[in-house]
């Protein structure tokens, strides 16, 4: 069997996408973080905290004027550059 073919084009029906999202549904709001749990540090630690985080210069300038800290941490530090 033969199909006559027409001298029009075929031109594709236009599809149509589907809705992403409907507007009628709501969004999921975010909780906000309650803190519930609280976290106490002794002194000596946050002795210890203040200490790392100093730069060198600070720690220079402590041992000079006399904190035992300050002078062992330069202790300590002098020591691992010999071994």
């Amino acid at each position: 069997m033969i199909n006559s073919v027409s001298g029009t084009a075929h031109t594709p029906t236009p599809t149509v996408a589907p809705q992403a999202a409907s507007t009628n549904q709501s969004v999921a709001k975010p909780q906000a973080a309650v803190p519930s749990d609280t976290v106490q540090i002794s002194s000596a630690a946050a002795q210890a905290l203040k200490e790392a985080i100093e730069n060198p210069a600070q720690t220079v300038r402590e041992a000079a004027s006399g904190d035992q800290v300050a002078k062992r941490l330069l202790a300590k530090e002098a020591a691992d550059k010999v071994v």
